[in-house]
């Protein structure tokens, strides 16, 4: 679009080439890999002013040549981040589809074996942040499960499917929701039922309870990245906020405020649009102030649900038992 060619941060942090302390590339790590570090491109950083339109981009547009493009936090994680709308530091985060990113967002990276070891990432966020965070496997169970009923031509309806599932008893099957069993695509109540008989417990019955069995098991993993992260990070935290398509969801926001005995606000469900325009009307000069300024705005403009959590947290406790000892597959 512009002629120019470059690297946003957010994104280029994710290819574990930067130096998590300077934001810059590695030439070691790139050495180490077998690249030339000469070859990599220059960064930009979200705001960053890229250009305007080539000729012919704005032939094909119809825009006038001036218009500027800008970097914003292209990684769609980054830009979820800046559209959530917290009020001060001690916020969570979960942006929610078919995976889970579950994470903090702070100030300088978390870089030890400890929090390599449990799979967390540092990766560049807007404004210098970190977004200190671990991918959670998401909606994808549910989302193959209904794929693969419609496909048999037996499709069920997503709304009165979570109605019936909220009224089905709860902790009667879980299952670990990283496990590898379930990446592959196909059958995905069939291998739910598989690892229902390898840890010994009953296999769904029904539609509604395999539905039941699916969130609990994700508001489950969704607690213990919060959790996890908390003791990494040495921060702790007094909301979990849940963005993008899972903030629809309400069950399994209720399920996850109850897993992680905190108040879960639910939405904006298009953060990560959200974010993106707030950081191109602040290049722009239409909006002004930091993350805190631009996230009160959203408050002020948006009305997501608060689920609080139940006081009764003897259920999550014997389930995350439950869970603790049950071997992933190879």
């Amino acid at each position: 679009m512009t002629g120019q060619q470059g690297a946003e941060l957010t994104n280029a942090s994710t290819t574990g080439l930067l130096d998590a302390g300077t934001g810059a590339w590695s030439a070691e790590l790139a050495t180490a890999v077998g690249l030339a570090p000469g070859a990599l491109p220059p960064l930009w950083r979200p705001g960053d002013l890229i250009g305007t339109l080539t000729p012919d981009a704005a032939a094909r547009t119809g825009l006038d040549a001036t218009v500027p493009v800008l970097a914003v936090g292209s990684h769609d994680t980054a830009s979820a981040v800046v559209g959530v709308p917290a009020e001060g530091e001690r916020f969570a985060y979960i942006s929610c589809g078919t995976w889970s990113l579950v994470g903090l967002e702070l100030d300088a990276p978390v870089r030890t074996a400890a929090s390599h070891r449990a799979g967390f990432t540092n990766e560049a966020g807007v404004d210098g942040t970190v977004r200190y965070l671990r991918n959670v496997m998401g909606l994808w169970l549910l989302q193959e499960c209904l794929r693969g009923w419609q496909e048999q031509g037996e499709p069920a309806e997503l709304g009165e499917l979570l109605a019936a599932a909220a009224r089905e008893p709860g902790f009667v099957s879980l299952v670990d929701p990283d496990d590898a069993a379930f990446l592959p695509p196909g059958d995905m109540p069939g291998r739910i039922a598989a690892f229902c008989r390898r840890t010994g417990q009953p296999v769904p019955a029904s539609r509604p309870a395999l539905v039941r069995c699916i969130l609990e098991s994700l508001a489950l993993a969704h607690a213990r990245a919060v959790e996890q992260a908390q003791e990494l990070a040495g921060r702790s935290v007094e909301v979990v906020h849940v963005v993008g398509g899972g903030a629809r969801n309400e069950l399994l926001c209720r399920l996850t405020a109850d897993a992680c005995g905190l108040p879960v606000v639910a939405g904006p469900v298009e953060a990560t649009a959200l974010g993106n325009a707030l950081v191109q009307a602040r290049a722009l000069g239409t909006l002004h102030g930091t993350l805190t300024d631009l996230r009160a705005l959203l408050r002020a403009h948006t009305a997501p649900r608060v689920h609080l959590p139940g006081t009764d947290r003897s259920g999550w406790d014997a389930a995350r038992r439950r869970l603790s000892g049950v071997p992933s597959l190879p």
